[in-house]
This record gives structure tokens, sequence and C-alpha cells, in this order.
């Protein structure tokens, strides 16, 4: 079992530079103090990157997204955006990395005086940590699919914890994804507190019901780049969008369904809770938008 951030291992990546706090080292010397924030307490945001033919795919809206979540928790970078853009495309450079990479950039509250959760033990300096490899989806996944199982677990909304921050604390949804493997699928199905269709664990998701598109509301998934932009190709190629609060029953009648994420694009879904989806993977409209997508990141790194 594997689910949409499944990939093959690559030789390369055990000789590729990391950035730590400004510095490029080697896999086996890129390490943090037992005292950093991010370590003692998951007191940190991140963010996922692709390197597309030479182009960081959605840039801004990745570092949009970054910045954003580390002002909902009180921490200061310590440089702006196009430094930081700025250092990733060093380290990239580096490497010799142009294409065909998945980039980890990480910031957390950094080195603490003691391990608690105070955030005003901090010392005073993030900890930044990128890190590139060479990744790609496997290409056995765009007619094999995945499973996903629903979950006990729920989403929560944004006054208890926000879905779209980005937080280095993943413990409900690795405790989400542990349910659905336990029930033999590769991935969870979340609902929202009221127990509508919501996310997936570590992506959002979409499914097609007569001939129509559809997906939850805002308030309960991820922020995702590229569940944003699927939306959009939606409605720029003028295909039915519906979004909304829907029971466990509709996905469970959908002809097909994807999941979405700055890894996998867009990766088709073969069986819900135990049932198969009719349409043959990867479903007509999976196709067409992931068709779209491709095209997309194109022209982007045109």
């Amino acid at each position: 079992m594997a689910g949409s951030q499944d990939f093959a291992a690559d030789p390369r990546n055990e000789k590729i530079l990391i950035y730590l706090n400004g510095a490029l080292v080697p896999r086996s010397e890129a390490k943090v103090s037992i005292f950093d924030a991010g370590f003692v307490v998951g007191d940190g945001v991140w963010e996922g990157l692709r390197l597309h033919k030479g182009a960081l795919l959605f840039l801004d809206q990745h570092m949009e997204r970054l910045y954003w979540g580390a002002a909902k928790i009180g921490l200061d970078i310590g440089m702006d955006r196009d430094a930081l853009a700025g250092e990733v495309r060093t380290m990239l450079a580096a490497n010799g990395m142009e294409d065909g990479a998945h980039l980890r950039l990480m910031v957390t509250r950094g080195e603490k005086a003691a391990p608690n959760q105070d955030p005003r033990n901090a010392l005073g300096k993030p900890t930044i940590v990128i890190v590139a490899e060479y990744k790609q989806p496997s290409p056995a996944i765009v007619t094999k699919g995945i499973s996903l199982a629903t979950s006990a677990i729920r989403c929560t909304p944004a006054h208890m914890f926000d879905m779209r921050l980005n937080s280095h604390s993943r413990l409900n949804l690795i405790a989400a994804l542990l349910q659905a493997i336990e029930a033999g699928a590769d991935e969870a199905l979340m609902l929202d507190p009221d127990g509508f269709v919501a996310s997936c664990n570590a992506t959002n998701l979409f499914w097609v019901r007569d001939g129509e598109v559809r997906t939850s509301g805002d308030d309960y998934c991820f922020n995702g780049v590229t569940r944003g932009n699927v939306m959009r190709l939606c409605r720029e190629s003028g295909l039915p969008l519906r979004q909304g609060d829907f029971e466990v029953s509709d996905i469970h009648a959908a002809d097909e369904a994807f999941v979405t994420g700055t890894f996998g694009g867009l990766t088709p879904v073969r069986e819900i809770d135990g049932r198969i989806l009719p349409a043959a993977l990867p479903g007509p409209m999976t196709a067409r938008l992931r068709s779209l997508y491709e095209a997309l990141k194109d022209s982007e790194a045109a």
C-alpha cells in the first residue's frame, strides 16, 4: 500500500546539499538541536515546492501561504520573501537541480532555553531548513489509484486548529492516516465536525458525479495551492464545479475521484470505504484536468 506521496528512491539524493540556517551542508551533517522548538513541540511552519523545468511552480502562492502561517503563530522568519526565495534558488544551483525535484521549506521558532511549550523561551533566531530531493510520483499510480477509508478523526474549525495552517504538528492527521492504514486503505478521508466530507489527511479531495466536479467548502480543508489551481481550471474551462456540504453517501456514489497536492498533482482514487469507483483510471474528468494541470505547469516554466 502507498498513498499519493509514494515515490521511487533516487540515488542522487544521497549527495545533495541541504540548506541549514544559511549554510549548505551534506545530508549526513544536516542536524538541529534537541532544544529546537520544532523538535520539542512542533512549533513551526513549512511549505512544499515543486521544481519543474527550471521553475519553482506557483512560488508566489506558496510564499504567501508560508508567511501567512508564520504571522498566524507570531514567528519572525527573519528575511523577506524575495530573500528567502533567493536562498532556495542558491541551494538548487549548488545542487545542479533544474527539474523533477520536490522541496520542503521548513521554519521553526528555533532553539529554546529549555524543552517546554512557552514561545518566550525561544532564543530569538528561527531555524530555516530547505531540503530538495529528486522525487517524481510513481507512474503506476495514475492507473492504479489510491484507496481511501473514512476516519473517525474530524477536521477542525479555525477557532480550534486552523486546517489552513501548515504546522509542523501533524499528529491529528497522522492518527487519521493510521486508522486508514488499519482499515487497509492508503489515505484517510476526513469529515468536518458536522459529518460532511472535508479533506484527506495530506491532500484535498475532489470527486465527479453526474458530470459535475464536487469538493468541500474552504473552512475544513487545507489551503491547497494545487486545489485552488484545479478549481480555477474548472471555471476557466467551463467544467461544472460545485463546492458545498456533502454527505459521505454522495462520494460513495461518485463516478470518479482524485486528490490534489503539490507533490502528486492530481492523483486518481480507485476505492472509497471498500467501494470501487466505476470509471477506469484515470477517469475521463480526472484525465482532462490532469492534462490541463500539466499545461498550466508548463506555462509557469515557459
